[in-house]
């Protein structure tokens, strides 16, 4: 309703400054509605019209998918990107002073967003990917090699649907257990698969099980990284848990997820979206792109 208004008000504002040019006044017969031929007029016209076929998809996607709503569209990325610091008890020492990368679990923000992160490649449901698609919700792909390379190609046409591709590991270990080099291994041998296989390296990094030590942040910047984005939330088939005491989202939440199926848990893919954008749509929740804000 918010749109149509806005648009109504567009459209009287372009209407009205036509009628001011020069000419003979042009009347629509009895009955009918006279077109836009001012410019401004008609690609607000042709702007309307696609806002109108967006929304339909989306509610037939909705439907389809067994959403109890149609998920909410986020705002267009910020031109000027948020200051992304360490959260605070989530320091290494000298983690400023040595410009280690930022570990944090949300981002600054003012708008009512979450960032889906989904982890491991374990589970690779084809109808995930159309169901992610045909929804339009954008989600960050954490990627272990020792899980992703029993089919490239699954992962390639989740990119080619504009999802980013980042570090999680060549075979998710527990990191402060290993030597600095191990981890440098792990991480760096990790960039060096996603840019052979999918063509770019990537700037995020998310450890395995979220534990890191000095070393890890070290070895995460040497490999060319420049955030490690953790979670608020993790959503599975069944259940939420909450890394906050009040157990509720909040804006800029980053909400991590896994690649699992029916082997794993009570459930498909699909199933944790629906439990995931059902949540976050009733609580006025839209889910945006993470690498848009870093």
């Amino acid at each position: 309703m918010a749109v149509r208004a806005a648009l109504a008000v567009l459209a009287g504002a372009a209407i009205v400054s036509g009628c001011v040019q020069d000419g003979p006044e042009v009347r629509p017969a009895p009955g009918q509605q006279a077109p836009l031929k001012a410019p401004p007029a008609r690609a607000l016209d042709r702007y309307a019209g696609r806002l109108s076929a967006d929304l339909a998809a989306r509610a037939a996607a909705a439907k389809e998918w067994g959403l109890k709503s149609v998920p909410l569209r986020p705002p267009p990325p910020p031109v000027r990107k948020p200051d992304i610091v360490t959260r605070e008890g989530f320091e290494v020492d000298g983690h400023a002073e040595q410009g280690l990368p930022p570990v944090f679990t949300t981002v600054p923000t003012e708008h009512r967003i979450v960032f889906l992160t989904i982890d491991d490649g374990a589970e690779k449901d084809p109808a995930f990917l159309r169901m992610m698609k045909e929804l339009r919700i954008p989600y960050s792909a954490f990627l272990s090699d020792y899980l992703v390379n029993e089919d490239y190609g699954y992962f390639k046409r989740m990119r080619d649907h504009g999802v980013a591709l980042n570090n999680h590991t060549l075979t998710h270990p527990y990191l402060p257990a290993l030597s600095y080099e191990d981890q440098r291994t792990e991480i760096c041998g990790m960039q060096d698969v996603i840019e052979k296989r999918y063509g770019k390296r990537p700037a995020l990094f998310r450890p395995p099980f979220g534990n890191y030590d000095q070393d890890t942040l070290h070895a995460a910047k040497e490999c060319g990284v420049k955030y490690v984005p953790l979670w608020s939330e993790e959503v599975f088939v069944d259940h939420w848990e909450y890394r906050e005491w009040d157990q509720d989202l909040h804006p800029g939440d980053i909400v991590l997820s896994h690649f699992r199926g029916p082997e794993d848990w009570q459930g498909t893919m699909p199933d944790m979206i629906r439990r995931f954008l059902d949540k976050v749509t009733a609580q006025g929740y839209a889910v945006a792109r993470l690498e848009d804000y870093l």
